[in-house]
C-alpha cells in the first residue's frame, strides 16, 4: 500500500529537509509526489537550469527509504515563460487573456507552450529515468481543472485542424451540424472560431465538438509529455491525476493511456450526502480500468481552503474516508500536501504535517493511519465484482446540458441520486458508456442517455436479447453523436426493445437548476422543481422534469401517472425481449419513487447486496475476497459476520463498531444478524478499531 503525500521542498529551506525525512518515516510514509509546481526552480530563466536541490532532496529521499513519483513540473509556467511567450496565454470567450499570477495559464493548443514544456520533460527524463527512487512520473496536474475551456487564438489555429482531421470536408462539418439554420453556413474551416461571446445560443453540435477538442487538446499535452518519457527509456509507470466526475475532460477516453488511475477526492464535511457522493466517485475512478487498482493521489488531512465554508473532519472520518478508496479499489493513499504552506494561495490547506506541529489531532490521525495501513496484508485487486452498472457517458453530459432543451437538466446530480438508491442498499455498481455493456452485469441503469450512439444502442439491445434487465430513463435516445435528431421522430433505436412509442416530453414546470460546476459535487437534484404523480404497487410517488407521453405497444404498464397532462398514461413499463427484459420509467422518480423504482428492478434482476440487513449507516463494498464495512453513522454499529479480520487474522465473529470505525473482513459469510439488545451490551467496542 503506497502511502505518501504531494512534497514542495522548494517552498522551504534546506534546513527543514531531513526533518521532513524522519517526520516522514515516523509517519508511515513510503512515497512522495515532488516537483509538481517546481517549474521555476528548475528553469529560473530560459537559458538556465538548476538540478542541483532537487538532485539532493532526491538523494535524501532515497536514502530515508521513500520513493518518488517524479512530476515533470508543467502544470504551472514560471513568469518568463509568458513575459517572453504571450501566446502561450489562454483566453476566455470574449477573446480576453487570462494572465499569470495563478496557475493552468496556459493555453494547452500552444505550439509554444508545448516546445517549452517539452523540453523541460526532456531535461527531467535525461537525468532522473534511471534513478532508483523514481518510480513512477506524474504528467501535469489536474488538467483543466481552472481552465475549463480556451478561447485563443492558439485554440482557434488547433481547433481549425482538429476539426478539418475529423471531418475532412467542409461540407461534412455543415452536414454534422446542421449550420443551415440561422445562416451558419460554413465556405472554408478558415471560417470557424471557438465558440466565443455571441448574442445568443451557440450551435449546439458545435459546442459539442468544440468540448470534444478540449478534451483532445488536454490528452495531447499528457501524451506529448508521456512520449518523450518513453523516448527516454522510462519503465515507470507513467499517469497523471483525474479529479473524479470531471466535466471538461472524458477520463474513459484518457485511461487506456494511463499505466494507473490516480484521482483527487475532495467530499465535503458539510454535505450531508458525502458519503454517496464520495463512492460514487470511488466506483466511477475504478471503473474506468476494471481490474487495475486505482490511487488516491490526493485527499485532505482536514479542512480544505476553496469553498465558501471549510469545514474540518470529525474524529475518525479520515481513517473512514481512506477505507473508502480502498474498499472500492485502491492501492495508494496520499495526500494534499506533505508540510501545510506558509505563504500562498493554498496556506490554510490542511497538511499532513501541521503548522502547529506533531502534537496535534491531525499528526495523530496520519501517524496512525499510516501504521494501519502499513499492516494490511496484500489485497485482492478489484474483480468485476458488481453486478449493476450505470450508464454514465461524457459526450451525453456534455450534449444534455446544453441550452434550448425541453427542460434543465443538472446530469451529475440526476446520476448521484440513481447511484445513491443503490448506495443505500449496498449493492455494488460500475459506471460504464453504453458501448461497453456486458453481460457480466444483471442489471443496467441508463437514465437519461439523450445522446445515443448507434454502438451503444446496439450494445443495449444485445445485453438485453442475452438475458440481462435493462432499465432507461426519460429524455433518452433522443439525438445521434451529432447532437442531431433522427430521421422518425424519438426512441427510434430503443423504442422496438422497450415496447414503446415516444408522443412527447411533457416537460414539467420549473427546472434541476443551472448545472454543477466541474467537478462539484451535490446534496439533492430534487430542488423545488415542480412534480408529477405516478403509482406503483398501489403507492403514490412523484416525479420531476419530465411527465412522458409514451404508448405502450407491447410494454406491460407497470405504473401509471395520476395526475397532470399525462395521467392514465404509462410512466414505467416492463417488456420481456429474448433472454432478458427492458423497463422504461418515463420521469425522473423523486425520493421514494426512486427507491420504489429501483426496488424492482433489483427484484427482477435478482441482484443482491453485498451484505444484507447491515445497521443504518453502515456501508459495505467488496474487493474480491475483502470485503469492508464502514460505520458512517453517529451511532454504535453491531456487525455479526463470520470472516477473518484483515489486520488481525482472527475471526471476526459480532463486532461494534463505532462512528466512523472500519473492519476488513476477508471471506466473510453473513450470520444471522437479529441481536437482543442484551447480547447488544454484552458485546465490547472494538478497540483496536
Amino acid at each position: 500500500m503506497l502511502y505518501g503525500a504531494d512534497y514542495n521542498p522548494d517552498q522551504w529551506p534546506e534546513d527543514v529537509w531531513d526533518d521532513d525525512v524522519r517526520l516522514m518515516q515516523e509517519a508511515g510514509v513510503n512515497i512522495v509526489s515532488l516537483g509538481i509546481f517546481a517549474w521555476s526552480r528548475i528553469q529560473p530563466a530560459e537559458d538556465v537550469w538548476d538540478f542541483g536541490w532537487l538532485d539532493t532532496v532526491i538523494g535524501k529521499l532515497h536514502a530515508g527509504g521513500i520513493r518518488v513519483n517524479l512530476a515533470t513540473a508543467t502544470a504551472s509556467p514560471p513568469p518568463w515563460v509568458s513575459a517572453r511567450y504571450p501566446e502561450t496565454l489562454p483566453a476566455d470567450e470574449t477573446g480576453a487573456s487570462y494572465w499569470p499570477g495563478s496557475r493552468q495559464h496556459f493555453a494547452p493548443s500552444s505550439p509554444t507552450y508545448r516546445r517549452l514544456a517539452g523540453e523541460l520533460v526532456r531535461r527531467l527524463a535525461d537525468r532522473y529515468v534511471h534513478h532508483p527512487a523514481v518510480v513512477m512520473w506524474h504528467v501535469g496536474n489536474e488538467y483543466g481543472c481552472h481552465l475549463w475551456m480556451d478561447f485563443s487564438d492558439s485554440a482557434r489555429d488547433a481547433y481549425r485542424a482538429w476539426l478539418a482531421n475529423r471531418y475532412a470536408t467542409i461540407e461534412s462539418l455543415n452536414e454534422a451540424w446542421g449550420t443551415n439554420f440561422w445562416s451558419q453556413r460554413y465556405g472554408s474551416f478558415d471560417e470557424v472560431f471557438p465558440p466565443r461571446l455571441a448574442p445568443y445560443s451557440h450551435n449546439p453540435s458545435s459546442m459539442l465538438d468544440f468540448r470534444r477538442f478540449t478534451s483532445d487538446m488536454l490528452l495531447e499535452c499528457y501524451l506529448a509529455e508521456r512520449e518523450i518519457l518513453l523516448a527516454a527509456g522510462a519503465t515507470q509507470p507513467i499517469t497523471t491525476n483525474f479529479m473524479g466526475p470531471f466535466k471538461p475532460a472524458d477520463y474513459r477516453r484518457w485511461a487506456p493511456h494511463m499505466d494507473v488511475i490516480a484521482d483527487d477526492c475532495y467530499p465535503d464535511p458539510a454535505n450531508p450526502h458525502r458519503v454517496r457522493d464520495a463512492a460514487f466517485q470511488r466506483d466511477l475512478v475504478r471503473s474506468l480500468k476494471p481490474g487495475v487498482p486505482w490511487l488516491l493521489w490526493e485527499q485532505a488531512t482536514d479542512a480544505v481552503n476553496w469553498r465558501p465554508a471549510n469545514a474540518g473532519k470529525r474524529p475518525g472520518a479520515l481513517m473512514a474516508e481512506t477505507a473508502q478508496s480502498i474498499a472500492r479499489g485502491a492501492d495508494g493513499i496520499m495526500f494534499f500536501q506533505w508540510r501545510q504552506s506558509r505563504a500562498g494561495s493554498e496556506k490554510f490547506h490542511s497538511a499532513m504535517l501541521p503548522h502547529a506541529g506533531t502534537r496535534t489531532h491531525t499528526w495523530d490521525a496520519v501517524t496512525e493511519l499510516g501504521a494501519r495501513l502499513a499492516a494490511l496484508p496484500a489485497l485482492p485487486p478489484p474483480g468485476r465484482d458488481a453486478r449493476v452498472a450505470l450508464v454514465f457517458d461524457w459526450e451525453n453530459w456534455w450534449a444534455v446540458e446544453e441550452r434550448d432543451h425541453p427542460t434543465e437538466i443538472d446530469y451529475l446530480a440526476l446520476m448521484l441520486d440513481w447511484y445513491g438508491a443503490f448506495h443505500e442498499r449496498n449493492i455494488q455498481v460500475d459506471m460504464v458508456a453504453p458501448e461497453d455493456v456486458d453481460n457480466d452485469y444483471a442489471l443496467v441503469v441508463a437514465p437519461l442517455l439523450y445522446l445515443l450512439r448507434d454502438e451503444g444502442a446496439a450494445s443495449l439491445a444485445r445485453f438485453v436479447e442475452a438475458g440481462g434487465t435493462l432499465l432507461a430513463g426519460p429524455f433518452s435516445d433522443v439525438v445521434d453523436a451529432h447532437d442531431q435528431f433522427r430521421s422518425g421522430g424519438f426512441l427510434t433505436q430503443l423504442g422496438p426493445l422497450l415496447g414503446v412509442r415516444f408522443e412527447d416530453f411533457g416537460a414539467l414546470a420549473g427546472a434541476s437548476g443551472g448545472g454543477m460546476g466541474v467537478g462539484a459535487q451535490t446534496s439533492s437534484s430534487a430542488s423545488t422543481t415542480a412534480s408529477v404523480d405516478f403509482s406503483l404497487d398501489g403507492a403514490a410517488h412523484a416525479g420531476r422534469l419530465v411527465a412522458e407521453s409514451v404508448h405502450a405497444v407491447d410494454a406491460e404498464v407497470v405504473a401509471r401517472f395520476t395526475s397532470g397532462h399525462a395521467a392514465g398514461s404509462p410512466a414505467l413499463t416492463r417488456r420481456r425481449h429474448g433472454a432478458g427484459e427492458a423497463w422504461y420509467v418515463a420521469t425522473q422518480p423523486l425520493g421514494d419513487g426512486l427507491n420504489a423504482v429501483v426496488g424492482a428492478v433489483v427484484a427482477a434482476s435478482g441482484v443482491r447486496p453485498v451484505v444484507a440487513e447491515l445497521p443504518t449507516g453502515v456501508e459495505a463494498a467488496r474487493r474480491g475476497d475483502l470485503v469492508t464495512l464502514i460505520n458512517h453513522g453517529d451511532q454504535d454499529a453491531l456487525i455479526t459476520m463470520a470472516g477473518t479480520d484483515a489486520e488481525t487474522g482472527a475471526p471476526l465473529g459480532r463486532r461494534i463498531l463505532g462512528p466512523q470505525q472500519v473492519a476488513f473482513v476477508l471471506s466473510p459469510v453473513v450470520l444471522d444478524t437479529d441481536t437482543s439488545p442484551d447480547d447488544q451490551r454484552a458485546l465490547a467496542p472494538a478497540s483496536s478499531l
